[in-house]
C-alpha cells in the first residue's frame, strides 16, 4: 500500500498542491461565468423596469367587475 510509505506531512503537502492547482485552473472559468451573468443581469434590468412601469399604469383585475 502506498500510504504506508508516505508521511502525513507529505500527504498534506500533496493535498495542498492539488487544491491550489484546482483553484488556479478553475478560477478563470468561474470569473468568466460571473462576468457573463453580470452582463445578462444588467441587460435584463432595464427591460424589467419598463415592464414594471407598464404594470403600474394598468389596472389589475381584482375580479370585482368595477
Amino acid at each position: 500500500m502506498v500510504f504506508g510509505r508516505l508521511s502525513f506531512s507529505q500527504i498534506a503537502l500533496v493535498t495542498l498542491i492539488g487544491v491550489a492547482g484546482g483553484v488556479y485552473v478553475y478560477k478563470p472559468i468561474y470569473e468568466q461565468y460571473n462576468k457573463e451573468q453580470r452582463l445578462l443581469k444588467e441587460k435584463k434590468e432595464p427591460q424589467q423596469l419598463g415592464e414594471q412601469k407598464e404594470n403600474s399604469n394598468s389596472k389589475t383585475d381584482c375580479g370585482c367587475h368595477h
